[in-house]
């Protein structure tokens, strides 16, 4: 496993351009298996989860030809289905979550999808059921070995379009069933849709491929299907998450930085929730700029006087990706906060590392933790910590760079899961970071 090894407490100064979304690539990917003609992606970020997912495509037989960095050309005109019930499938299926959405465009073109239980993120409980009632709806036959834990569907001939009301507005879950949806017969109709600005960029793809999807952007999706799709050419938007981190990270350690072209129109309510912690940033053009916050930020409570909460919930609202990162910012803000993590029960499991660190905090439950922040009046202390998953160890990271001392950060494989190069891209601005 790797190491960071941070010396921490020194501003930072630059520019940094965000990767391409690691949420949207690992929904992108998965049509080029719905056609046999060429498909190319613009923009794809070089981490470990987005590559398995392309080794995984490789290994179905889908031809893949690197044009330059983070360009690629697929061709799914030879796909091996046979591969899905392989023990070097169900292996490798099985350590990346976002595998799961090759199953709506297999079931589709070839009748029959696979996928052992899917790994990723130690954040609790993450159900499959929305996904496979979906498919269930359009026609498929579910089948479950319990043993293995392999989820399966099967179909023959065409999906039937369907009425459905999703019980929850999965992201990955929509995109699965709108993968599936485009071939089938008649008309697919999806209410309590998610549209998340990545979901948006999967139908705005798929139309382009030939689909006839219309509602984009909003909960209520309508599909037409087709019998056939052709190739496009696409490009990843900027990663939201990474964004936000990289605004957070700027704030704590009291550096000048700007974050160039962001798209700003698909951050939806990101830079709000920073201005309430107090955080100055400025749109300039595509690009924010972030001012070196020497005399701190001072969290802003609500109307009546009561303390700030910031919860997540389903787009257009805020993120759950960055609420790990709002925790960590806030340990340094002057005031208070609660931190209300509806949609994942095992998030807030790294805050007895900050505590470690010298922060206030207090956990009330697996859901809820009031904030109690410095106001840089006392510095975090370095200390040696793992990283349980993506977005805590982004933050841990960040609490790092702020902190007096050099700190240590185990596990950092969970980290470059998400983020691109993240240690030569801190060095560029001047932080003092190696990869052991």
């Amino acid at each position: 496993m790797g190491t960071f090894k941070i010396e921490g407490g020194k501003p930072l100064k630059g520019n940094v351009q965000p990767q391409g979304a690691k949420n949207e690539a690992l929904q992108v990917l998965c049509p080029v298996l719905l056609t046999s003609e060429k498909v190319r992606v613009t923009n794809i970020p070089d981490i470990i989860d987005v590559n398995k997912l392309i080794t995984l495509l490789g290994n179905l037989g889908v031809k893949i030809q690197k044009n330059g960095p983070g360009d690629y050309t697929f061709q799914a005109d030879e796909v091996n289905v046979g591969y899905l019930e392989t023990e070097a499938f169900k292996k490798e299926g099985g350590s990346l979550r976002g595998s799961i959405m090759i199953v709506g465009p297999l079931l589709a073109r070839f009748g029959k999808g696979f996928i052992p239980k899917p790994g990723g993120d130690k954040i609790g409980r993450r159900r499959l059921d929305t996904h496979f009632e979906g498919f269930i709806n359009l026609g498929a036959k579910f089948r479950y070995n319990r043993e293995d834990h392999f989820y399966g569907v099967e179909n023959e001939g065409r999906l039937k379009g369907a009425y459905m009301l999703l019980d929850e507005a999965s992201v990955t879950g929509t995109a699965n069933i709108v993968m599936a949806a485009v071939l089938a017969e008649g008309i697919t109709t999806i209410y309590n849709a998610a549209c998340e600005p990545y979901l948006q960029q999967l139908c705005k793809m798929l139309n382009s491929m030939g689909a006839k999807i219309t509602g984009i952007g909003s909960n209520l999706l309508t599909i037409e299907g087709v019998e056939s799709l052709g190739g496009c050419e696409h490009r990843i938007l900027p990663d939201m998450v990474e964004i936000g981190s990289w605004i957070g990270l700027a704030a704590m350690t009291k550096s000048e930085i700007t974050i160039k072209n962001v798209s700003w129109e698909n951050l939806g309510q990101i830079p709000n929730v920073f201005r309430k912690l107090g955080i100055t940033l400025e749109q300039k053009g595509d690009d924010i700029y972030i001012p070196a916050h020497k005399d701190g930020y001072e969290i802003k409570t609500d109307i009546d006087g009561s303390i700030l909460t910031v919860s997540d919930a389903p787009w257009p609202g805020f993120t759950p990706d960055l609420l790990s990162i709002i925790l960590v910012v806030a340990t340094q803000a002057k005031g208070d906060v609660l931190i209300h993590q509806k949609m994942f029960e095992s998030r807030l499991f790294f805050v007895d590392k900050l505590i470690d660190m010298g922060a206030k905090i207090m956990l009330c439950d697996p859901h809820r933790a009031v904030v109690m922040g410095h106001n840089f009046e006392s510095q975090l202390k370095a200390t040696t910590m793992s990283s349980p998953d993506i977005r805590a160890g982004i933050s841990l990271l960040i609490a790092a760079l702020s902190a007096k001392g050099t700190s240590t950060i185990q596990n950092i494989e969970q980290i470059d899961r998400g983020y691109e190069r993240i240690d030569e891209r801190l060095r560029v601005l001047g932080a003092n970071i190696v990869r052991v």
